[in-house]
């Protein structure tokens, strides 16, 4: 092999040449404005570093899926990685921790309301396409999904239901695509349902925000709530909904006597399994409106492989919808696309590497969490770009959706020569990188 020499050199070769891209998406939000003025007579600032341009680095450094704070200090001396966020100086680690820090201990409700505002506006600015699940309703899925927080002694952290100490924070997710416009970071064992009804209400409204279209919410069984169905037929946060239901005592064989007496049969199911179907109509007290209670009841007299049983098992599984014309199939099918959610925690807690919150203090990781989902929105939006178009290398499999971390090692962590020439700004990639074409297509689609 021959000796290779490896030179120094005063040009500007950044190895996130991708940073124009959510730098150019964050221009079209009031993000900066609106946190200088939150922070205004609560956090000290210098004239080159203001709190918002502060909030804008960690970002920066939040689509590199590098949360920790120390991480910043890798782009204090870094020109490309300022200008192509749109700020004059990258703050420090300390300084970016005291900023945060101080939005938490006093303003941490209003920061975090602002963070997603400007998210779910950011979606309706672009014109961004929202997949529905069903006819022209988008889905909006809602759950919770712990964070591994172990051997930690960071404030808040405790036992949660997955058996380990971390937190629970809680998502709604808009669409196909997963955007997501609501999250707020729990205590471990804060129960799912406490303060949901307000989480939900603020939701719908950022879901609002985001699209015209319809929207249907999905929850699992932990939030099988009168509150919340009231939340859902208020007049002021009208949505339709399925909910899983809680049997809670609810005997599964007595449900299965009225299946019989009262609903269908479901045909196609094997020897020694039967499944019937049927519904109920239900209005709560304070509620204008009726919804439908649909259950699924299984009898099982043998087990898959043919074993008979001593006795038959019963199993429910039962649902609350407004969906008044949706079959009842439909419905069950509709929930069970709700699993698709757990792709998106994955993308939070692996692709971002969000898992373990990097500050000591509760108030601040709950800001932290909120700019990490603007961050995952960003890279979403993008990666959602690529796919407009066939102008990327070919894959194996035809893709609906790109993976957050695809889209960090494919377009934000690209290899871009840096020159101010002629009062002009070029940023080069090689000619023979693949994902040139692509590249520069989704950059002129955000900065018109």
């Amino acid at each position: 092999m021959q000796d290779i020499k490896i030179v120094s050199t005063k040009e500007i070769i950044a190895t996130h040449g991708g940073n124009i891209l959510p730098g150019t998406l964050l221009a079209k939000t009031k993000l900066v404005p609106r946190i200088d003025m939150l922070s205004k007579g609560i956090v000290h600032t210098t004239k080159d570093i203001s709190t918002g341009d502060t909030v804008v680095a960690y970002i920066g450094s939040l689509c590199q899926a590098q949360p920790e704070f120390e991480a910043i200090e890798q782009f204090r001396n870094d020109g490309y990685f300022a200008e192509s966020l749109g700020i004059t100086r990258v703050p420090s680690c300390s300084t970016l921790r005291q900023r945060l820090d101080a939005l938490g201990e006093e303003r941490k409700n209003q920061t975090i309301a602002v963070i997603l505002e400007e998210s779910s506006r950011l979606l309706r600015t672009l014109g961004t396409a929202i997949t529905p699940c069903l006819a022209k309703y988008v889905p909006l899925d809602i759950d919770v999904s712990p964070f591994d927080n172990s051997n930690t002694k960071k404030e808040g952290v405790s036992w949660t239901y997955k058996k380990f100490n971390g937190y629970s924070p809680i998502f709604a997710y808009l669409g196909e695509e997963g955007y997501c416009v609501n999250a707020e970071l729990r205590e471990g064992s804060q129960h799912c349902q406490k303060d949901t009804p307000a989480f939900l209400r603020q939701a719908i409204n950022n879901a609002k925000r985001a699209t015209d279209s319809p929207i249907l919410v999905r929850m699992d069984s932990g939030n099988d709530s009168e509150d919340n169905i009231a939340v859902m037929q208020s007049r002021d946060s009208r949505v339709d909904f399925i909910i899983k239901r809680n049997p809670r005592r609810e005997s599964a064989e007595a449900h299965f006597s009225i299946a019989v007496e009262k609903g269908r049969e479901l045909r196609n199911t094997r020897d020694g399994k039967r499944l019937f179907v049927y519904e109920n109509v239900i209005k709560l007290k304070d509620c204008d409106e009726e919804f439908r209670e649909i259950n699924f009841v299984t009898e099982r007299t043998s087990t898959a492989d043919g074993q008979m049983l001593i006795a038959p098992e019963y199993e429910l599984e039962s649902y609350n919808t407004s969906l008044k014309t949706v079959s009842d199939v439909k419905v069950q099918s509709l929930y069970h696309e709700h699993g698709t959610m757990e792709q998106f925690h994955s993308e939070l807690k692996t692709d971002l590497d969000l898992e373990r919150l990097p500050s000591g203090k509760f108030a601040t990781n709950a800001i932290v969490l909120t700019l990490g989902v603007l961050a995952y929105n960003l890279l979403r939006i993008i990666g959602q770009e690529s796919l407009k178009k066939n102008d990327y290398p070919p894959t194996a499999h035809k893709v609906q959706r790109r993976r957050i971390r695809t889209v960090i090692d494919r377009y934000i962590k690209l290899a871009v020569k840096f020159v101010h020439h002629a009062r002009a700004v070029f940023v080069k990639l090689s000619e023979n990188n693949p994902w040139l074409t692509s590249f520069r297509r989704i950059y002129e689609a955000f900065s018109v």
